[in-house]
């Protein structure tokens, strides 16, 4: 996508059920997780060529990067997050988890990794030093944990859960749940706005949720109407832009791009 132009460039093909995606910047290289056959995909950021593959099995889902210890991490199959060394491009180590690894996120300089491990009712707390799982936070009465993001400014582990569908804060440090709220249905992507405090959520109902972060409370601001399975998005801070992934129905599929107000 040329996001000036707001236009399509290209379309890439050969994937199977492409799910995560994300750019390694050292090695101008992009990953791409395919559940179909568990593979992760190499892309040349320069000219998007192809630049090999990494078999992890079955499943590869979320790609995040861990800049700090110069690392991609890759959850995938029925229980496990996959360390890669983007140097190398090799697979130098497994952290092995309960069930299959929804989003993850990775501490900002702090060497820990939150995971939400849905099918296990939990948030997995993983040390990437050591490669193991150091703890692990119950969900309680709440299912189905699929977003997660840090918010630094209030030390808080953000989660959104679809059964019943609410937003959750833990606390970064005791890992105790402070409160929760009601939002939208069907949610998949959670993104914080440090700029203006706001946390943005896209929900496959066909809304878009931003609520104000406090420390403890979260106050709904905008409850957005999108379109029907519109629960993929993107939060780009430099472009001070929300882009969400609209399914094709009625019109083609298509790229919205939304603006915050102030």
């Amino acid at each position: 996508m040329d996001l000036k132009a707001r236009k399509l460039l290209r379309t890439l093909y050969g994937f199977r059920e492409p799910q995560g995606i994300a750019y390694e910047p050292s090695t101008d290289t992009i990953y791409v997780a395919n559940a179909g056959d568990g593979s992760v995909r190499l892309l040349h950021g320069e000219d998007l060529a192809p630049a090999g593959a990494i078999e992890l099995g079955e499943d590869a889902d979320n790609i995040r990067i861990d800049a700090h210890l110069h690392r991609v991490l890759v959850g995938y199959g029925s229980g496990a997050l996959a360390v890669i060394d983007p140097g190398r491009r090799q697979k130098v180590t497994d952290i092995r988890l309960i069930a299959h690894p929804e989003s993850f996120q990775v501490e900002p300089q702090g060497g820990r990794v939150f995971v939400n491990v849905p099918d296990a009712n939990e948030i997995a707390v993983l040390d990437l030093a050591t490669a193991k799982q150091t703890s692990t936070w119950p969900t309680r009465n709440l299912r189905a944990n699929f977003p997660l993001a840090i918010d630094t400014e209030r030390q808080q582990v953000l989660v959104m859960f679809r059964h019943p569908a609410k937003l959750a804060a833990f606390n970064l440090r005791d890992s105790g749940m402070t409160h929760a709220v009601e939002a939208c249905g069907d949610s998949d992507d959670l993104f914080v706005d440090t700029k203006r405090s706001l946390i943005y959520i896209s929900c496959g109902e066909g809304f878009l949720d931003v609520f104000a972060a406090r420390a403890d409370d979260f106050v709904r601001v905008t409850h957005l109407a999108t379109a029907a399975g519109a629960r993929t998005s993107l939060w780009v801070p430099q472009f001070d832009r929300l882009f969400l992934a609209v399914r094709a129905a009625k019109d083609p599929a298509a790229i919205w791009i939304f603006r915050p107000a102030n």
